[in-house]
């Protein structure tokens, strides 16, 4: 049920899905087919199904016993510990306020859930079944009798309406203007029936999935404690999910244990599931320390973020000793969309001539050489490594789309190859770039003065300042600082702390920072949290402050798209067109997942393509942690 998807191939944490089934032309498919959708029962113009997807391709039928991945019969017990960087002053994953401690939506489980094999597909967690028109203008939820909240209290629609109501009022506010576009309204039908009914603009493609992936708080534990949804607490709201909150030290540690009382241990879809008895996060102060605490047996399963590491700091006795493990496993999702982002806000940015040269300037082949040990690729694309990713000229389709929008995109847009990050040399300052990137500088007038340094014609100097909270970035951002200052760019490096980070990243109080645009293979209305002006001065995922009418447009293309084919051409245009405006400057991504654990935990043979599930379904192997026991390697 706790799903941590490792999409940064440095040092910071996020998700990924995507699926590609297809039907063999024959009676035998025919039938097939029916058997794995034929749990929904048109009734009349009604559907009512066990899931949704909105394309009409669910891989699990009604029936189904349990998920293709999972090992059904996985023993529950023992522990499994990770770490996080940093701090946390607050157990409340819902609010700007305070730094959440990790995991902490974990309690919490929502009507409709997704799986690790499929995208677009979703099945129901809380609700047993689904209702929906043919026009998709409401949905009705018939909740699951036996679904229980940890305090033993049952599940109700009242407890969905109030939580749907906490996040409409009191939510982060680019996703509260979102909810509120979709829903008009929300209705009680019954103790397990709810039914919303959405606003006539509403996306189809997204209204059920938003209110289906809701999560379910208790509304008993809002009424009693008066907490909301929008405060910094250390209070953790009643859930009802598998794992608990258990303890915590703050900025220390956090323990979160399984629920033996779990209301849906026997449901198909949770079977092979949540297996540990207990989840821990050992915090640290750098990346430096968590290594080391690894080493020592501080904690017990290590996702791999620094090429460096992977490479030379695994050299310590338990590894040798076969007590740990090491090793890579596949990753089929999305890159991350790493990148350095420039603050759009920031007058100094306003001109793409500035923008091109600051990309210009970041030499990923030197980095990728002497630093990653070649251990990873270029981004170009926001959707990296899938076909959605715009690649040369645009097609007639995306012509289409971006011809009626040229005067707000930069010119070349209709007729030049997609925009790819800029090819460097092996040397860390590549001349001919530097030659490129000073020209440009000239055009947008910012020129040099006697001190090296350029200014605009009020005399300002062009400041810029990169900042991070991780040290393992510091090896990368100081040769592009070298870079940016031979350009004539009073640059600097700020590392700051954690709670610092945050805090200025939210407040938008920078010129650059590495942050990430994880995207969906169905993208849809979160566009607008990324990249969409009307949330760009509020939304805590739109860090570039992207605010351009023909995002606009386009992303309300994509939204609206009615198949498969109208997503991939209007998402390849949207990709084309954000790469065009050049605010980012992107980094890097590996396709595989690099694991160190020690060697009490195993996994199914086969890893679904868009989740590492290492806290979801793994499992615990009692004899080999007694045998580490037994040898003194951990406590």
């Amino acid at each position: 049920m706790i799903k941590l998807h490792n999409r940064s191939k440095v040092h910071a944490k996020v998700d990924k899905r995507v699926v590609l089934p297809t039907l063999l032309n024959s009676l035998l498919s025919l039938t097939l087919f029916f058997l794995l959708v034929g749990s929904v029962l048109a009734e009349g113009k009604t559907t009512k199904s066990h899931g949704f997807n909105f394309f009409g391709e669910l891989n699990y039928s009604k029936d189904f016993p349990h998920l293709n991945y999972v090992n059904k019969d996985a023993p529950k017990g023992g522990e499994i510990s990770i770490w996080s960087m940093g701090t946390f002053d607050s157990m409340n994953p819902y609010s700007r306020k305070g730094r959440a401690g990790a995991l902490a939506s974990a309690p919490f489980e929502s009507l409709l859930e997704g799986t690790a094999d499929e995208v677009g597909s979703l099945y129901g967690l809380l609700a047993e079944t689904i209702e929906y028109p043919e026009d998709q203008t409401w949905v009705i939820f018939n909740l699951r009798d036996e679904a229980k909240f940890s305090d033993g209290t049952p599940v109700t629609a009242y407890d969905v309406k109030y939580t749907f109501e906490l996040f409409l009022e009191q939510g982060l506010a680019s996703y509260k203007a979102i909810l509120g576009q979709i829903v008009q309204e929300a209705e009680v039908l019954g103790p397990k029936k709810i039914k919303y009914s959405f606003t006539p603009d509403a996306s189809k493609r997204d209204a059920i999935p938003i209110v289906g992936g809701l999560p379910v708080m208790s509304k008993a534990w809002f009424d009693a404690t008066g907490a909301r949804l929008d405060e910094s607490r250390m209070e953790i709201a009643i859930g009802s999910g598998p794992y608990v909150l258990d303890e915590f030290e703050v900025n220390k540690r956090i323990s979160y244990k399984r629920n033996e009382d779990y209301w849906g241990n026997e449901l198909p879809l949770m079977k092979g599931r949540s297996n540990f008895d207990t989840i821990k996060i050992e915090y640290f102060a750098d990346t430096s320390a968590a290594l080391e605490g690894f080493k020592s047996g501080e904690y017990t399963m290590r996702i791999e973020n620094s090429s460096k590491n992977w490479a030379t700091a695994y050299d310590f006795p338990a590894l040798d000793e076969g007590k740990v493990i090491k090793k890579t496993l596949p990753d089929g999702g999305i890159a991350s969309g790493q990148a350095f982002v420039m603050n759009l806000r920031r007058s100094k940015f306003s001109d793409p001539k500035v923008r091109e040269a600051i990309g210009l300037l970041y030499n990923f082949e030197w980095s990728n050489e002497s630093l990653f040990y070649g251990q990873y690729a270029r981004i170009n694309s926001f959707w990296e490594n899938s076909e959605l990713a715009a690649e040369g000229m645009p097609t007639e389709g995306e012509l289409a789309l971006l011809k009626p929008l040229v005067n707000d995109l930069p010119k070349g847009i209709l007729d030049e190859e997609a925009v790819m990050a800029s090819v460097s040399g092996l040397r860390a300052l590549d001349r001919k770039n530097l030659r490129l990137a000073s020209k440009l500088l000239d055009e947008a007038g910012w020129l040099v003065g006697d001190d090296g340094l350029r200014r605009n014609s009020e005399g300002e100097v062009f400041t810029l300042e990169i900042i991070e909270r991780s040290p393992a970035f510091d090896r990368v951002v100081l040769p592009y600082v070298d870079n940016l200052r031979a350009a004539g760019i009073d640059a600097k490096y700020e590392r700051i702390d954690s709670a610092q980070f945050t805090d200025r990243k939210r407040n938008y109080d920078f010129d650059m920072l590495t942050t990430q645009h994880p995207m969906s293979l169905e993208p849809s209305s979160g566009l607008k949290q990324y990249f969409g002006s009307e949330s760009s001065d509020v939304s805590v995922f739109n860090s570039a402050g992207v605010s351009n009418p023909a995002i606009d447009a386009l992303i309300e293309h994509v939204i609206s798209a009615e198949n498969k084919a109208e997503l991939k051409t209007s998402v390849k245009a949207l990709d084309r067109a954000l790469r065009s405006l050049r605010f980012w400057v992107p980094q890097w991504f590996n396709n595989t997942y690099r694991v160190a654990y020690w060697d009490m935990y195993e996994h199914p043979d086969e890893i679904p393509p868009f989740d590492l599930g290492y806290l979801d379904f793994w499992w615990y192997n009692s004899d080999k942690a007694e045998f580490l026991k037994s040898t003194g390697a951990l406590r």
